[in-house]
Formats: structure tokens, C-alpha cells, sequence
């Protein structure tokens, strides 16, 4: 026998996009259910980056006593663009008046799940989504598994695939869950956790002959460092002392501050745009609708945003009958993710070594690295970009 549960608004997904559309709908006093495949302890100890934008920031803020960012997150007021030995900061505050915190997504999860636990949200751990049925009509089902296995279904009145890269949902919206623009780079990050102090107070964006290396920062004592590196690297085919060999190498200027690895993954680069963004009553957002490459720092931060924008188009819609907001999700939503997407591409090109980049290819690089630190106006349209475009609606 199959469970049937009635909601307005069945979210699947618990990840930063759905458990923010909840809590922006309860706040409007729409009734919602989240389900995610995953339980609580695997979503909340999966150790992700996270490089939040003002506007996310400030969004998190209405979450009230249980969003951290501000004050166990570090505000960044810059980054660093180091090539040919020197290193050139970026200064948001100059440039654009704006700032950036640095605080990984797993951190964003633990709050917004206490947050929504603490006002009753309908949460479900370990139920597997299969499929939606009735999408075009006024009540789409959630066909899925409890933690049990049981047949399990979600009648509501939307649907809200959340439910990241491999999205059940955007088989509903694009017709298959491939449907979309797709581009794969020839080059990945090498990542470490290690045990060991800051080497920095900011980011390092380091582009050299050797290729491409990100120092960033977890805590006082954990540190994540990234390298370029080939997309089917084995991660235990370098010692601890290559690893520590090959980072120092591509930040030439910087001396790394050493620490026992205690993790170590390789991140493939990938961009996504899904072909379409709702049918009917079910619409995509977050990782489900987009991918970019980790270069500018977009994930999360795009992901809110179009929560931001479902969110009051879902009010408008459920509470008073204006589906205008809702016809206009998938052009607004697009605008911000193409730019992010060219951003993300931008600067993953000015910075990473191509495998068949010529010396000619090398030193056009570095040119252009110098017309952006070298410009008032270089620097503010990347500051810009990096903290976040402002929201004009």
C-alpha cells in the first residue's frame, strides 16, 4: 500500500537550495515537505567549499540565531591574483564595496537543517525520489521510497527539484537528465585537507608555467589547497612530500605552511545549463538546472539565488493566484546563470594552463592577468562578479 502525504509544495532535495525554499516559504506561510535520499549525518559530514557571496549572506541572516556565517564564517575583503612570481590583491571593499565570507556549504546545511527542524519543517532523511507524475496538472506527485523502502508519494500543488547533478526532476522538466548544454574541461583539481595554520589570510589564485593553484582556508588549523591536474589522476599516486612539492611549485613567492594531508579528491571541471527550467508545475533549481566549474566560486551562491527568485514567484502563485511570476522564473533565473557561467569559464581560463597551450597561448595569458590588475575598472568587474551581481528585482 502505497502512502500518499498532501502538501502545497514537495521540495526534493535537502541541500542548500531546498531547505532555503523552505524556510522562505514558511516564512510566507506556505505549507512544503523536503525529501532527500541522504541521510542527516551523510549531508551534514560531507566536507564541501564554500565561498558565499554578500547577497547569500544577507539572506541567511533571516534565518536569525541559527545561520553562523557571519560569526563563525571569516569575511573576505579580497583575493589574491599571483602570476610570474608576484602577487596582486584584489580589493573588494575599494572596488566595489562589497565582501565575500568564507564558509563551507556542510556548515550552511547544519544550520539551515536546525533552523527548520526548529520550526517543524516536514524533513524527510533516506526517501528516494523515482519520479513525478501529473506535472502539467494543479496536483504533481512525488513518486518515491521511504527509508524502508516503501512506496511513498507527495501530493502537492508544486514541485521543486532540488535534488543536485544527477536530478531526478530535470528528467520531468527537459525530458531526459542529460537534457541541457553541456561542456567537460581537460583539467581537474587535485584537492588536500591538511592539519596546519593559514598560509594566507585570503585566497591565492596562482596561475604559473606549472599550472594552476588555489591556497583557501578552512579554519586555524584545517586548510584546503587545490592544484591543477589531470582529469583521472590517481589520488594516491603522490607521496605527501609531491603533493606539498607540486602546491609550492605553482605559488612561487609564497612560502605553504606544511601539515599532515588528512584528505585528498580529485574534482572534475564540468558546465551544465539544463535545456528548460519548469514545465508545468515543477521547476528545477540549484545544481539540478546548473553546474559550473569551482574557478569563480558560483555553486551555492547561484543555487540561492534561484531559490530567491521561486520563492516569491511560488507566493505570488499560492497565495494569490498570479502565475506571472512563475512564467517569468526561467528568463530571470537564466540571465544570472549565463553570466555566472561565463564568469566561472573566464576565470578558469585565465588561470589554468591548457594542455596544448603554446607559448604564444601562455604569454597572451599573463597579458591579460596584468589588463585586469593593472585597471580600476579590471578590478571592479571582477570584485563585481565575485561577490555577487546585485539582485535588481
Amino acid at each position: 500500500m502505497t502512502t500518499t502525504v498532501r502538501t502545497r509544495v514537495a521540495i526534493i532535495g535537502a541541500g542548500p537550495a531546498g531547505l532555503l525554499l523552505s524556510h522562505l516559504l514558511d516564512e510566507a506561510g506556505i505549507a512544503s515537505v523536503v525529501i532527500d535520499q541522504r541521510s542527516r549525518d551523510e549531508i551534514e559530514s560531507t566536507i564541501r567549499a564554500g565561498i558565499l557571496e554578500q547577497g547569500t549572506v544577507e539572506l541567511l541572516d533571516t534565518l536569525g540565531e541559527h545561520s553562523r556565517a557571519r560569526t563563525v564564517g571569516h569575511r573576505h575583503d579580497g583575493i589574491e591574483l599571483r602570476f610570474e612570481g608576484e602577487g596582486h590583491r584584489i580589493d573588494f571593499a575599494a572596488s566595489v564595496g562589497r565582501a565575500v565570507w568564507l564558509y563551507p556549504q556542510h556548515e550552511v546545511l547544519k544550520d539551515l537543517i536546525a533552523a527548520r527542524l526548529a520550526a517543524g519543517q516536514d524533513l524527510r532523511f533516506g526517501v528516494t525520489a523515482e519520479g513525478i507524475a501529473d506535472a502539467e496538472t494543479s496536483t504533481p506527485r512525488v513518486i518515491a521510497r521511504d527509508a524502508d523502502g516503501r512506496p511513498f508519494e507527495i501530493e502537492a500543488e508544486f514541485v521543486v527539484g532540488s535534488d543536485g547533478s544527477r536530478s531526478v526532476a530535470r528528467a520531468t522538466v527537459s525530458g531526459s537528465r542529460q537534457g541541457g548544454y553541456f561542456r567537460e574541461y581537460p583539467f581537474a583539481w587535485f584537492g588536500i585537507l591538511c592539519e596546519a595554520p593559514p598560509s594566507a589570510d585570503e585566497l591565492i589564485y596562482s596561475n604559473s608555467p606549472e599550472g594552476f593553484a588555489l591556497v583557501s582556508q578552512r579554519s586555524d588549523t584545517v586548510q584546503r589547497m587545490y592544484f591543477q591536474c589531470d582529469p583521472d589522476t590517481d589520488t594516491a599516486a603522490y607521496s605527501e612530500e609531491q603533493l606539498w612539492n607540486e602546491l609550492q611549485k605553482r605559488v612561487p613567492g609564497t612560502t605553504l605552511r606544511q601539515g599532515p594531508i588528512f584528505q585528498r579528491d580529485v574534482l572534475r571541471f564540468r558546465s551544465f545549463v539544463a535545456h528548460e527550467l519548469r514545465r508545468g508545475r515543477v521547476a528545477l533549481v540549484g545544481d539540478a538546472a546548473h553546474t559550473v566549474p569551482p574557478t569563480g566560486a558560483k555553486g551555492m551562491n547561484l543555487a540561492i539565488a534561484d531559490v530567491r527568485l521561486l520563492a516569491d514567484a511560488l507566493r505570488r502563485l499560492l497565495l494569490e493566484g498570479d502565475e506571472r511570476g512563475l512564467d517569468a522564473y526561467p528568463e530571470k533565473a537564466l540571465r544570472r546563470i549565463w553570466k555566472a557561467q561565463h564568469f566561472s569559464w573566464w576565470m578558469t581560463s585565465l588561470l589554468h594552463v591548457a594542455p596544448d597551450a603554446t607559448d604564444f597561448d601562455r604569454r597572451r595569458q599573463v597579458g591579460e592577468l596584468r589588463t585586469v590588475v593593472e585597471s580600476a575598472h579590471g578590478r571592479a568587474s571582477l570584485a563585481e562578479a565575485y561577490c555577487g551581481w546585485p539582485f535588481t528585482d
